[in-house]
Formats: structure tokens, C-alpha cells, sequence
């Protein structure tokens, strides 16, 4: 397995629609596709142009949104709802291969940032690459950014 890069940047908020939920860490393979599809079905419904999907950890007890990049206007609908991530500094990594091996950046982020004097504020987040046919036959190609914010 590679070693996951930490770098550190600032980024401003993205908007997002998202759905909010609170999940067991042995549930986020269900819930983080479940939650995409509902979005992803609101953001068609209103005809809006979306990126990629998004997934905000806010806590340790897995308290969750779940939704996609929004490039332009949106109205909220039922759980469908307005939401950003967070602005500011950040330590980020890109993790390739399967979402099962994303505990890997997610430890190296954490352990980068203790190392190097880097507190922790709290959010985390994954953003998801565009899924690619040929991922279907290589995994490791897979994309997924991952994101901490930093205090100040």
C-alpha cells in the first residue's frame, strides 16, 4: 500500500445538498450510498447541476451529511437539505484504491497533524471521484480526497 501525502491548504466552503444522519461505523457502507442516491434524486428532480459526492463527519459519534457539490441554486425538499463544507485550513490527502482502505488516509491525516503540531478542529470530510468504468475491473484506482479542518 502507498503512503498517503498530507498537505495543508485552505479552501473555501463548497455548497452542498445533502442528507443528515447518524450512523454506526459498520453502517457508513450502507447509509453513505443510500444518502448519495436520495440527493442525487432531489438535485435531478430540480434539474440543478452537481459535482461530486460529499461526505461530512462532524463528530466522533458519526454524525453525518451526506449529499453532492452543488453548482447552482437549490431548494431544500424533505430531508434534502442546504449545507457547505467547512472553510478555513485544512490537512488533506488523496487515497487510491477501494473505500474499505480509506482508514488509511484518515490515520495518516490524524498522525501527520499530531507529529507536526497540526490541532484537530473537529470536521472531516471525503470527497469522491466521478466513478470511471475502468475502476470497475481496478480498484486501485478509485479517488477519494480526504479532508481535516485545522484549529487556528
Amino acid at each position: 500500500m502507498a503512503s498517503c501525502t498530507v498537505q495543508l491548504q485552505r479552501l473555501d466552503s463548497i455548497p452542498l445538498a445533502v442528507v443528515r444522519r447518524q450512523a454506526s461505523l459498520s453502517e457508513l457502507s450502507r447509509v453513505i450510498p443510500e444518502c448519495c442516491g436520495l440527493v442525487w434524486n432531489a438535485v435531478r428532480a430540480q434539474q440543478v447541476q452537481a459535482g461530486r459526492n460529499v461526505a461530512i463527519y462532524w463528530d466522533a459519534s458519526i454524525r453525518l451529511e451526506v449529499g453532492v457539490e452543488l453548482h447552482g441554486s437549490f431548494l431544500e425538499h424533505g430531508d434534502v437539505v442546504r449545507s457547505a463544507t467547512p472553510a478555513g485550513a485544512v490537512a488533506w490527502t488523496t487515497h487510491y484504491g477501494p473505500y474499505g482502505g480509506l482508514v488509511a488516509a484518515h490515520n495518516a491525516i490524524r498522525q501527520w497533524c499530531k507529529a507536526n503540531n497540526h490541532p484537530l478542529a473537529g470536521p472531516n470530510w471525503e470527497i469522491y471521484g466521478h466513478w470511471q468504468p475502468e475502476w470497475n475491473t481496478d480498484p486501485s484506482r478509485i479517488r477519494t480526497d480526504v479532508y481535516y479542518q485545522l484549529s487556528t
